[in-house]
């Protein structure tokens, strides 16, 4: 994401929404999406008072924004938090954002990338970016939280290695991984595994960039969670496992990331043959 330059009203209202985010405990990694979002209506609005807004700024901007409908459905929640913070604090006599029309966001099909794709990144000759690549495949999470994995966060319980990771909102999960994952993080350096100038890491979306470099075009770290939540489900159809393992708050959202496998979507179409005798 770029740096915008915005007026100092702008930079003011925006920096006291930030520090209202930091005060009601927003992640970072939440705060900084939403605040960038404010960053860039403000830097195509200067000349404009972020208090003389209305509704018809906020539809002309928005219907002009060639967005997928997750990243329009994203701006519209920063648009009606961030407004709804300034007539709540008496800064608007009414809320802009309220009457922004709801964004549906169709759904989609899971994408988990193929074995030969997954195969081929981890031949890559960065060290770095293969032990990315490999927690990514035997663990799930996401790009944010591979960013943020520590030294201290690989641990040992009765079963076998652990690694803790902090997910959105700050929740913790604890997940198990092998003595073969467990090795490569025990070699590499201590401190943060991908040291950078992100609070002493690399940032979610630089980790992501060096990710899908390393695969075949088209395939993301993403699509190497898909491919975690599809594989893990196939071994006992356990969805709750399946959410709890990738840190959902609700299984519906699993639901998404879960993609019936080929063969067994194919054993399950033979059944309609069944008992017919001419065809």
């Amino acid at each position: 994401m770029k740096m915008l330059t915005i007026s100092k009203a702008w930079a003011s209202a925006i920096g006291a929404w930030d520090e209202y985010l930091r005060s009601a405990g927003h992640p970072k990694d939440t705060r900084y999406t939403r605040t960038y979002h404010l960053r860039r209506f403000g830097a195509d609005h200067a000349k404009l008072s972020p208090w003389s807004v209305t509704l018809d700024h906020l539809l002309a901007w928005t219907a002009n924004k060639d967005w997928a409908p997750n990243t329009r459905r994203s701006y519209r929640v920063s648009l009606r938090v961030f407004f709804t913070w300034a007539h709540a604090r008496g800064h608007m006599q009414s809320n802009p954002a309220f009457e922004l029309p709801k964004v549906t966001v169709p759904r989609a099909l899971p994408r988990p990338a193929p074995n030969d794709v997954v195969d081929d990144g981890l031949r890559t000759l960065d060290i770095r970016v293969r032990l990315m690549i490999l927690i990514l495949t035997d663990t799930g999470i996401r790009r944010g939280e591979l960013c943020r994995v520590h030294i201290r966060d690989l641990e040992r319980d009765l079963m076998g290695w652990t690694l803790r990771v902090v997910g959105k909102g700050g929740h913790v999960r604890v997940l198990p991984i092998d003595e073969r994952l467990a090795s490569a993080i025990h070699r590499m350096p201590g401190g943060y595994l991908f040291p950078g100038q992100i609070d002493g890491h690399l940032s979610a979306a630089y980790t992501g960039k060096l990710v899908s470099r390393a695969l075949a075009d088209g395939w993301t770290a993403h699509t190497l969670r898909h491919r975690f939540a599809s594989l893990a489900y196939a071994v006992d159809k356990d969805i709750r496992a399946v959410q709890e393992l990738l840190g959902h708050a609700s299984v519906s959202t699993t639901q998404i990331y879960t993609l019936a496998l080929p063969d067994a979507m194919r054993r399950a179409a033979a059944g309609a043959r069944v008992g017919l005798t001419a065809a």
